[in-house]
């Protein structure tokens, strides 16, 4: 039976978001895929997101963007990356 992975409250990472743009760091070639909140909730937090995707040829930014519309249940399609496309430091657009 597949493992199911937990995430934060919507409301807890929608807090994080800032002018439509969500910042995280994504970590790669992780153990499993999850999603966390690091420090305290606000301003000074940050959002990591571990999947276990490789980061060649688009796959750890897709994993990530289908993570993430997982948590937020918005479509994949709603999200973009729009900058980091080739870094572990992304800012990602969520809609309103």
């Amino acid at each position: 039976m597949a493992k199911k992975t937990l995430f934060p409250p919507r409301e807890e990472i929608r807090a994080l978001v800032s002018d439509g743009e969500l910042a995280v760091k994504v970590t790669p070639n992780a153990g499993e895929n999850s999603i966390s909140i690091s420090g305290n909730s606000g301003s000074g937090a940050d959002l990591l997101v571990r999947v276990t995707a490789t980061p060649e040829n688009g796959k750890a930014n897709a994993a990530v963007l289908k993570l993430l519309s997982k948590a937020l249940g918005l479509p994949r399609t709603s999200l973009e990356i729009r900058r980091g496309n080739n870094a572990r430091s992304k800012v990602i657009a969520i809609p309103d």
